[in-house]
C-alpha cells in the first residue's frame, strides 16, 4: 500500500533528517505509534508544515514478507514529483533472505531523500538485520511486549497524562479489571474516560461511568457465568445488550476469562498468588478472583466451554440469525461445563 502526496518544489529539506529508524518490538499499539511518529517527523521536518506532516512526502507501506526480490530498489527510486521518499517496511523478520539483504544493503548505502523506517520483532529471525542497522547508525526505538501489570500501570499513567489527565492506583486497576489487558482497548478507554469526565479519575469515577458499558459489561457477564451463576448471568446479558453492548465483546470477555483460568490452574500448583501473578504477569487479585471461580472446573470443562465460545464468537459475528439467542446458548453451555 502505498500513500502519495505532491511537496512544492521550492522547499528543500533541511540538512539533517532522521533517515534510518528500527522499531523493534511485539507491541503492535507502540509499534505503531513509533511509525506514525518516524513518518510524521521526518515529513514535517521536509514540508515545514507540521500540522500538515504528510503533505509533499511520498509514503510507501509494505510488509517485507510480502516483498519479492528488487521490489525495495523500486520504492527507492526517485520520485517523478521529488521530494522525499519514506518507505516503511514491516515485519522485517519475515523478510526473505534476499530482501534481508537488500534491506541490510539500502541501510549501510542509503540513497538521498530516502528515509526508511523498519519494524522487526525481536525475535531470532532474521536478527543480523538489526546489527545492520546498528552499524548503519540507525535510530532504534524499542517497544517491547507489555506483559507485567506494574508495565499495564505505568502505560495507563502515560495515556491519561497525554491526555492531560491524572488516575489514581486504584482508578487505573478498576480500568485494567474492567477492560482487560489489550493495549488497544486500555488506550481508547483512557480517551473515553478523559473525554467524558472530569477530575481525578478513581474507582468510583471507572464503577460509574464504565461498567455496564461496552466491554465492562461483557466482562461481568463473563464473571457470573465462570462463576456458575446462571441466573445473574444472563439477567447481566440482557442487561448489557439492551445499553447497546457489542455480542463480540462479550464472546471476547468470555473467551478471556477462561484463557486466565486456564493459565491460572496450569501455573498454580500450591503457589501463592503474588508467585502466580508474577510467573504470568497478572496482578495478584486477578489470580485471587481465578482461583475462586476455578472451583468446579475441570480441564476437560475448560476446554468444552473454550470450544463453545470458539463457536459462539462465529456465531455473533454472522453465523447465527441471533446473537442473542447464540449469547444465552454459550453461557447454559458454559455453566454447565463448570458443573459437570
Amino acid at each position: 500500500m502505498a500513500v502519495r502526496a505532491r511537496r512544492s518544489d521550492s522547499e528543500s529539506p533541511p540538512a539533517e533528517r532522521p533517515v534510518l529508524t528500527i522499531i523493534v518490538g511485539e507491541e503492535e499499539l507502540l509499534a505503531e505509534r513509533a511509525v506514525k511518529a518516524a513518518v510524521a517527523g521526518t515529513a514535517a521536518a521536509a514540508t515545514g508544515a507540521p500540522d500538515d506532516p504528510m503533505s509533499g512526502t511520498d509514503v510507501h507501506d509494505v510488509r517485507a514478507g510480502d516483498l519479492a526480490p528488487g521490489e525495495l530498489s523500486m520504492l527507492t527510486s526517485p520520485s517523478l514529483f521529488g521530494g522525499e521518499n519514506v518507505v516503511i517496511v514491516r515485519a522485517a523478520h519475515e523478510a526473505s533472505q534476499a530482501v534481508a539483504t537488500e534491506l541490510a544493503e539500502l541501510a549501510a548505502a542509503m540513497p538521498a531523500d530516502v528515509v526508511l523506517v523498519v519494524t522487526h520483532s525481536g525475535g531470532t529471525k532474521n536478527k543480523s538485520l538489526l546489527t545492520a542497522m546498528k552499524t548503519a547508525g540507525a535510530r532504534r526505538v524499542d517497544c517491547p511486549a507489555v506483559r507485567r501489570f506494574g508495565e499495564r500501570m505505568d502505560f495507563l499513567r502515560a495515556e491519561f497524562a497525554r491526555a492531560g489527565r491524572k488516575a489514581d492506583d486504584s482508578g487505573m486497576r478498576a480500568l485494567l479489571e474492567a477492560v482487560g489487558t489489550d493495549l488497544r482497548d486500555l488506550a481508547a478507554a483512557c480517551d473515553q474516560l478523559a473525554s467524558d469526565t472530569d477530575g481525578v479519575i478513581n474507582a468510583a469515577v471507572i464503577a460509574r461511568y464504565w461498567r455496564g458499558r461496552a466491554e465492562a459489561s461483557g466482562f461481568s457477564v463473563a464473571d457470573r457465568a465462570l462463576e456458575g451463576n446462571l441466573g445473574q448471568a444472563l439477567a447481566q446479558l440482557r442487561w448489557a445488550l439492551a445499553v447497546g453492548t457489542a455480542p463480540v465483546l462479550i464472546t471476547s470477555a468470555l473467551a478471556r476469562g477462561l484463557r486466565t483460568l486456564g493459565q491460572v490452574s496450569a501455573t498454580s500448583g500450591g503457589k501463592s498468588n503474588a508467585a502466580v501473578a508474577s510467573e504470568l504477569g497478572m496482578p495478584p487479585w486477578m489470580v485471587d478472583r481465578a482461583r475462586q471461580q476455578l472451583r468446579g472446573w475441570t480441564p476437560a470443562g475448560l476446554a468444552r466451554a473454550h470450544s463453545a465460545v470458539a463457536l459462539a464468537d462465529a456465531q455473533v459475528k454472522g453465523e447465527a440469525v441471533s446473537a442473542g439467542y447464540a449469547l444465552e446458548h454459550v453461557i447454559r453451555l458454559i455453566v454447565e461445563c463448570q458443573s459437570h
